[in-house]
């Protein structure tokens, strides 16, 4: 295969990912809003933090942290390139790059996407319309998720997307639980105490772990239980362990494919055996935020180390 063609099936993944991604932030950040008024601008700047589009944010609005502006400029506005639109575009050109490599299937569920979004997003989108219209986001996804997963051969570009897939979520399960972590608890002197159950609930509704949560540990809401669940728990699908053993396994098949040992996998396998295998308390005791910035580090190497490995660019 030819690293443009594997580049193109690993971004048109990763930007799917990240309109998914992006789309249960603006959830998570709208059920706030409506229930605490009077943070609400707070609660939507930590929205843009964690999709690391505060900067453009400010540049084009200045501290206008309304719900109506942040919203529009994560859903549809042209001067975001990371706006879900934006993304979702850019998913279909490198789906379309790359059609020779897609069922039938996948290649229509991308572009009924893009068609799909273009629609719901032609204009600015009603406070009371916003929780249909995430809702269609998610659905998209979860159709190309299933035509890829249901009509793919194994082979070497069905490898590349989950591979691009898995690092992305990774990457967004980690600056969620960076950026709230710090955000919901009011000095580190309340590390391990009482917490706001309401917005760590939200935390897990943003990455669809609510349910599941309640499922493994009861009513009992905890800041420790939570890091554990969605960074050390194998069973969770956004759980940092879940993604990296998966993005260690798509590696592994490309390899054996084309029978050569890679940095990048030597890094994915690194990063399940460093980072993954120490208990939670060791991780509190040793500080979360350092830990996770050091995790999004290492997944950003990877990221750049197999697009060197592969030859994403030529």
């Amino acid at each position: 295969m030819l690293g443009k063609t594997a580049g193109s099936l690993y971004w048109m993944a990763r930007y799917l990912e990240r309109s998914e991604n992006n789309a249960r932030l603006i959830d998570a950040g709208f059920r706030i809003a409506l229930t605490r008024s009077n943070t609400a601008e707070a609660e939507w700047r930590s929205v843009l933090v964690t999709a690391g589009q505060d900067g453009r944010f400010r540049q084009a609005h200045d501290e206008d942290y309304s719900s109506q502006r942040v919203v529009d400029f994560m859903l549809r506005d042209p001067a975001n390139p990371s706006s879900i639109l934006s993304v979702v575009k850019q998913a279909r050109d490198n789906a379309r790059t790359a059609r020779t490599y897609l069922t039938r299937e996948v290649w229509e569920a991308v572009n009924t996407s893009w068609m799909t979004l273009g629609t719901l997003l032609k204009r600015q989108v009603r406070e009371d319309d916003l929780p249909d219209v995430l809702a269609a986001i998610r659905r998209q996804n979860g159709q190309v998720r299933g035509a890829l997963t249901g009509t793919m051969l194994r082979n070497d570009g069905f490898h590349f997307a989950q591979f691009g897939t898995f690092l992305e979520r990774a990457d967004n399960t980690a600056r969620i639980l960076d950026v709230k972590y710090y955000l919901l608890l009011p000095s580190v002197a309340h590390i391990g105490g009482s917490i706001d159950n309401v917005q760590w609930e939200t935390i897990l509704r943003s990455v669809s772990a609510h349910r599941a949560y309640r499922w493994l540990y009861g009513a009992e809401i905890s800041a420790l239980k939570i890091a554990e669940f969605l960074i050390l728990y194998r069973q969770m699908p956004r759980s940092l362990a879940f993604c990296c053993e998966r993005m260690e396994e798509h590696l592994a098949h490309i390899q054996r494919g084309y029978d050569d040992e890679t940095e990048a996998g030597r890094m994915a396998a690194a990063l399940c055996r460093d980072r993954l295998s120490a208990p939670i308390q060791a991780i509190f005791d040793g500080g979360l935020h350092e830990y996770l910035r050091s995790f999004l580090a290492a997944t950003a190497a990877l990221a750049r180390q197999a697009e060197r490995d592969y030859r994403f660019v030529e």
